[in-house]
């Protein structure tokens, strides 16, 4: 039917055209963004399990930097433990020589010299040994390995979730250290092998070899709390590449559902810009009907 009031050719083309225009400007702006789902009408499930993924991909890779931090932590602490392995070696030395019926009474006055500044420094290291500004084995002012960062159980964020922590408990091996260490008390030091100062283990009337078992006891210490640390650290390194494993396929995941297909969308544009062109032309071929109308009332 012709007619001036309704032109349906022109409408089928202007609702084809503008069809067409919207495909067109989704395609573009794919292309322009790199990305697939740009809002949640391109895809609203999709963009929900991207989300999702996106945010365990990102709790994963902060539990990534979790791991080594922790691992630095420890490592400092382990550090600490070799030194003070080295001062209770050398103790011992210092020990083993002063015991010798040929050290004469000088001789063991100059050892026992060198033993009470080996025994400050393993109050020192006991006492000022820190990690981001917490000390490691004890408030700072005793060695009695309370109050520290390693003296009770920690908790590391091993993963994105609530469940996934790991605990590392040194409490009891740091104190049972610290027993072996001494309070660092002012005493006669027969019960331990630091006494807070000049002291006469070497030197005393009552002085004896038992100083030695005493050292020994300090180094196996020493090296229970060291294995712990050790384990401990070890087990984060295979956290941390577990974690990478799964941030890989995790974000992988995530960009099949984002990420445009450039090949497939070039297409896509290519195809509706010649839909756009064929649709204004039969479009503008539609309002010459109009002209019909007229032609026959003349």
């Amino acid at each position: 039917m012709l007619s001036l009031h309704t032109n349906a050719a022109s409408l089928s083309s202007q609702n084809a055209v503008g069809n067409t225009n919207k495909a067109l400007t989704t395609a573009l702006t794919r292309l322009g963004t790199g990305f697939r789902v740009n809002s949640a009408m391109d895809d609203a499930a999709g963009l929900q399990i991207a989300v999702r993924l996106d945010a365990q991909a990102r709790g994963m890779s902060v539990a990534q930097k979790n791991t080594q931090n922790g691992i630095s932590m420890m490592q400092t602490a382990e550090g600490a433990f070799t030194e003070l392995t080295n001062v209770l070696l050398r103790m011992k030395d210092l020990a083993t020589e002063a015991f010798n019926a040929s050290t004469t009474a000088a001789d063991k006055t100059a050892l026992q010299a060198e033993y009470d500044a080996l025994g400050l420094e393993l109050a020192n290291i006991m006492k000022t040994s820190s990690f981001g500004g917490q000390t490691l084995f004890s408030d700072g002012t005793t060695v009695d390995g309370a109050d520290g960062l390693l003296s009770a159980a920690i908790t590391f964020q091993i993963g994105a979730t609530e469940a996934e922590t790991m605990e590392v408990d040194t409490g009891t091996s740091l104190t049972a250290l610290a027993t072996a260490l001494g309070s660092g008390a002012a005493d006669s030091g027969v019960s331990n092998v630091y006494n807070g100062g000049a002291g006469t283990e070497l030197t005393g009337a009552g002085a004896t070899n038992a100083v030695i078992t005493r050292i020994n006891t300090a180094i196996d210490a020493v090296g229970t709390i060291r294995a712990e640390l050790g384990a401990a650290s070890n087990r984060l390194e295979h956290v941390y590449n577990n974690l990478g494993n799964m941030i890989t396929n995790t974000k992988a995941s995530r960009g099949r559902i984002m990420d445009v297909d450039y090949a497939q969308e070039t297409a896509n544009a290519t195809s509706k810009q010649l839909l756009m062109q064929a649709g204004t032309s039969a479009l503008k071929q539609s309002s010459s009907l109009s002209q019909l109308v007229i032609s026959l009332m003349q």
